[in-house]
């Protein structure tokens, strides 16, 4: 390994980091990473801090997992590699797949397909949707629908289901007949609606109203995550998601959900579907199923899906589709062990129990700081602060205000995120009560200097 002063002088130079412009990354060097224990990581100055993003929602079980190391470790010696392409698979996955048709049982949810990760679930779903209906002889409905502020990775198919600009601009033209919906976002809606049912009502109404402009029979899926993630963490009422699936069966319409940050425990339950009481017809996958440890993911389907596939007899059900590293060896026995101690830490008591005293704290800080319009969460470890320039007006605050609440809340001991207007927090769901006075406390002082 080269020296920190050889790190620090060429730290982005020759390499483009993702979701930034290279230009800023040159300007302002990124913080670089070289350790982590528990729920920490610890910069290459030995500063340490709480980890309050969990790496990119992806580190549920913290850095010191060791059952997931030593599972990794075992099968690169075992079998390091092989295809799970047409006539060959691999232990682990078939002992994986079983393992996940029992965890996602509760949720409808019996076969899986794998994939490297969250924008690989999303296109093969959206992939898997289309095939579906022409198996089925309706071969019209191609159409996708969508919330906007949803965010559902970045491959062509994600970008154009996706419902933020950010991620679509630069790269039009998209992928046709994708069209979104309003999100059941309370702070910000063209409805002007605040209270949570009502706001539900009126975005469900949108969804009926779209379906009958595009005509059903042209409609594939309509994919949703069950609390909106990157766009901010909007949190939907009970009402919303349960009202969703009732729309897309009476239209024949298969529902996708986005599970790719709230599955395994995140929410305060094991996944955002039936966090809601909803049995989607594909559930998207990656992130917490390896803890962030290997790149990985799983597409979950339902068993009405399933037999459509299985049973077909023409060959439209052949699956032209799939990934160098889909079923991966050392990824499926990351999962398994990852699986293995997400059960027996029954993560979701503490994700329930920490995300109410961190969201009871943030709203402490919002009564504090003039610059914080909106407090979201109150579902597991998955919440946001929206900062503002004015109050009454909720007018944005200008991008330098979250920027310099993340530095300061860096030096003060938490690490944070920055989406937009939004500081962003989803730590390791075995974040301590400690842990969560430490990133309350960091983010006052952050938000104190601005």
């Amino acid at each position: 390994m080269r020296d920190e002063n050889f790190l620090k002088a060429n730290n982005a130079r020759s390499f483009w980091h993702p979701m930034t412009a290279p230009a800023d990354s040159l300007a302002n060097p990124p913080t670089i990473i070289t350790g982590g224990a528990g729920t920490r990581i610890r910069d290459i100055d030995g500063h340490e801090v709480v980890d309050a993003v969990g790496g990119l929602w992806n580190v549920n079980l913290g850095y010191s997992c060791q059952p997931v190391k030593d599972a990794i470790a075992a099968q690169l010696q075992q079998l390091p590699y092989y295809s799970t392409f047409r006539g060959t698979s691999n232990d682990c996955v078939i002992e994986l797949a079983e393992e996940l048709r029992t965890f996602f049982e509760p949720d409808g949810l019996t076969r899986a397909f794998f994939t490297s990760g969250g924008s690989d679930s999303v296109e093969t779903a959206l992939r898997l949707a289309r095939q579906y209906h022409k198996i089925r002889g309706e071969a019209g409905r191609v159409k996708f629908l969508s919330l906007k502020k949803g965010y559902h990775g970045t491959h062509i198919g994600g970008a154009s289901v996706n419902g933020n600009a950010n991620f679509r601009t630069a790269y039009e033209p998209l992928l046709p007949g994708c069209h979104h919906i309003p999100a059941p976002y309370t702070y910000r809606n063209p409805f002007n609606e605040t209270d949570p049912q009502r706001l539900a009502a009126l975005c469900l109404a949108a969804l009926e109203d779209e379906i009958a402009f595009q005509a059903p029979g042209t409609i594939a899926a309509f994919i949703m995550e069950p609390i909106l993630g990157a766009g901010g963490v909007i949190v939907p009422h009970e009402s919303f998601m349960p009202g969703v699936a009732a729309i897309c069966k009476r239209n024949g319409i298969l529902l996708i959900a986005d599970e790719v940050i709230t599955a395994f425990g995140r929410t305060g339950a094991w996944t955002g579907s039936r966090l809601w009481g909803v049995k989607p017809d594909f559930a998207c996958t990656a992130k917490a199923i390896t803890n962030g440890y290997f790149p990985f993911g799983a597409v979950m389907i339902a068993e009405g899906v399933a037999e459509v596939f299985e049973g077909d007899q023409t060959g439209k059900a052949a699956i032209g589709h799939g990934y160098t590293y889909s079923g991966h060896p050392v990824g499926a026995a990351a999962a398994l062990a990852c699986l293995a101690e997400t059960r027996r830490l029954n993560v979701v008591e503490n994700a329930a129990a920490r995300g109410k005293q961190l969201h009871d704290g943030l709203l402490a800080l919002q009564a504090k700081h003039e610059v914080i319009g909106d407090v979201r969460g109150g579902r597991g470890l998955m919440l946001a602060l929206e900062l503002v320039a004015d109050r009454a007006t909720k007018k944005p605050a200008d991008k330098a205000v979250p920027a310099a609440v993340q530095v300061a809340a860096y030096k003060a001991g938490a690490m944070v995120r920055v989406s937009g207007p939004n500081i962003i927090l989803s730590p390791p769901l075995i974040v301590t009560p400690e842990d969560v006075t430490v990133i309350l406390s960091a983010l006052d002082a952050g938000l104190s200097g601005v």
